[in-house]
């Protein structure tokens, strides 16, 4: 049986999962958000944005990484922490282009 201090509020979970999948759509249709960056600053954005996103969906999935430092960065705090980071690169991009 799972202690009840480990389990996270399912609103969470759910929120970060509905954030992540809008920031995946508006990047489908607006792609340039990310491509129009310079080469060494895309790839880590990138990296960022699969970390964000990929976490965002494990965690409301009952996916769980074996190895203590991918669980740890694929559960909250530090995911939400990506997931932040990735929507204000995100929204940051889109008012400059704007």
């Amino acid at each position: 049986m799972k202690s009840l201090a480990k389990e996270r509020p399912v609103w969470l979970a759910m929120g970060a999962m509905l954030l992540a999948a809008v920031l995946a759509l508006w990047l489908l249709l607006h792609p340039e958000l990310i491509s129009g960056l310079p080469m060494p600053l895309r790839l880590p954005v990138i990296g960022l944005g699969v970390w964000a996103l990929g976490a965002a969906f494990m965690q409301p999935m009952g996916l769980e990484l074996r190895r203590h430092w991918q669980r740890r960065a694929t559960t909250p705090p530090w995911s939400l922490v990506a997931l932040g980071v990735f929507t204000m690169i995100v929204l940051v991009r889109a008012l400059w282009l704007a």
